[in-house]
């Protein structure tokens, strides 16, 4: 079932489908960037991106690891929003922590987990993001069907009050480690369809979807894939991508990402996701490892290059171990 978002927009406009944008004459190339560190100062983030040609970034926007985080001071609002003015990196994506269960079946869990999440929506917005990530959850001690039930109400409870105007909540699909939900296309449309008063988009992690039974690396596997995702939310509503190899095998349902090129998916896989332009209005964004000084640039021309003509030669040299840091 398909957001009502895929249909229109909160003006009431009719909604310009990647598709429409390519008959007008739009370059079908998405925006690519990284999650980058908030080391001293959120605004730190967009200066790494801008500073290795990165067009869009995800980042934390509090300690990922923690349930309550410091509220935000207005000056650092105002340098984050000036210095994401500045540089131009856009759209900005932030991914809620990582101690969220939004389907937890535990009631104190879950009441944290509500009252966490509201506040990264209220972060969100404060600070003027576009998107914010969330997984689904997982259904320790209850059934699936119950989990995602959950996590849909829990979606709503959170964001009750609530004005959220253009910005958007992604679920993000999972691998389905352990007994977490969001791993199947048709968990995302359960939770998005018991949510019509929320604006819900998704976000696509390709290293996620390969363990979790869709094997994107044949060119008829990926369309197969693509097609059950647009059956089920609507590619429009794919607004980023989690671009990533896989150091787990196919259908492994473990969650293991590794370097572009260097992982179960491949080189040749990964090009084919990055240039459909099914998808070239969602912003691209590694979560690959950073095992050495330089992996995040190293990445990110990869995936540059992927986009632009040449496409493996930034696969090959990093074989080579020509690519510098």
């Amino acid at each position: 079932m398909k957001s009502p978002a895929a249909v229109k927009e909160s003006s009431g406009k009719a909604k310009k489908t990647p598709a429409k944008a390519r008959a007008e004459g739009k370059a079908a190339r998405p925006r690519v960037g990284f999650h980058a560190p908030i080391a001293g100062g959120l605004q730190n983030a967009l200066l790494k991106a801008q500073s290795l040609g990165a067009e869009t970034v995800q980042i934390f926007s509090r300690n990922p690891r923690g349930w309550k985080a410091r509220p935000l001071e207005d000056e650092e609002v105002e340098n984050f929003k000036r210095t994401r003015q500045e540089t131009g990196v856009t759209p900005v994506v932030i991914h809620a922590n990582y101690l969220i269960n939004l389907a937890a079946a535990d009631e104190g869990v879950r009441e944290k987990s509500v009252a966490s999440f509201r506040e990264e929506v209220e972060r969100g917005l404060q600070l003027g993001a576009d998107y914010l990530v969330v997984h689904p959850g997982s259904a320790r001690g209850a059934c699936e069907a119950d989990g995602l039930r959950t996590c849909a109400e829990s979606l709503k409870a959170a964001c009750e009050g609530l004005g959220l105007g253009a910005f958007r909540i992604l679920l993000e699909n999972t691998a389905g480690q352990g007994e977490c939900i969001g791993h199947r296309f048709e968990h995302l449309r359960e939770i998005v369809a018991e949510c019509p008063g929320l604006r819900l988009g998704v976000c696509l992690d390709t290293a996620h979807a390969f363990t979790a039974g869709y094997d994107i690396r044949s060119e008829d596997g990926f369309a197969a894939a693509l097609d059950s995702l647009d059956r089920n939310v609507g590619l429009a509503e794919v607004r980023a991508v989690h671009f990533n190899d896989s150091k787990a095998e196919y259908n492994s349902h473990v969650d293991r990402h590794w370097h572009l090129g260097l992982g179960h998916i491949g080189a040749e896989a990964l090009r084919r996701v990055a240039r459909d332009s099914r998808l070239s209005h969602a912003a691209f964004l590694l979560e690959t490892p950073q095992d050495e000084l330089g992996d995040d640039a190293r990445n990110l021309a990869v995936l540059r290059s992927f986009v632009e003509p040449e496409p493996l030669a930034a696969v090959n040299r990093r074989r080579k171990g020509e690519t510098k840091g």
